[in-house]
């Protein structure tokens, strides 16, 4: 079971830490994750989010969301001797949330589930380096964003 700590920043017309927490528990089944896993969600400005993405990625721009991982591979993510694992951080954009709404002509909601679902993924070890590894990532987040009816092209 993943278990979400939700740090807002910003005004939505949903509740964002359910959304988070709901998304945490889907992927938690679905992924057969047993134990207690903890994921931090930080919501934060472009400056922050240009700032993390310059000093932790050496990429002097802003981006959508980054996950800082405390585990470096799938195999380590199962709970060992009944301990909780801290699995790391996933810091979201709140204006990218917003703009990439409006550009991909969907609502907030479904911009805000994606990122989370993907921060979720890279937290698990799931990246989309080449083809192959985001095609599988990719459809595991669109599988679990199905699942909860939150689609592509569904406005607020």
């Amino acid at each position: 079971m993943i278990k979400i700590n939700f740090v807002e920043d910003g005004v939505w017309n949903f509740n964002p830490e359910k959304v988070a927490k709901t998304i945490a528990k889907v992927i938690s089944k679905k992924e057969k994750i047993k134990g207690i896993h903890y994921i931090s969600v930080i919501m934060v400005d472009g400056n922050e989010i240009h700032r993390l993405n310059k000093e932790y990625r050496n990429i002097d721009s802003e981006t959508d969301v980054i996950s800082f991982a405390c585990i470096d591979d799938l195999e380590n993510v199962k709970v060992k001797h009944g301990y909780p694992v801290e699995l790391g951080d996933i810091f979201i954009s709140t204006k990218h949330v917003i703009n990439q709404a409006d550009a991909y002509n969907h609502s907030v909601l479904r911009e805000f589930a994606f990122l989370v679902a993907h921060g979720i993924y890279h937290l698990l070890g799931y990246d989309h380096m080449n083809e192959e590894d985001e095609k599988i990532m990719f459809a595991k987040q669109e599988e679990v964003l199905t699942k909860l009816k939150i689609t592509r092209g569904q406005n607020e």
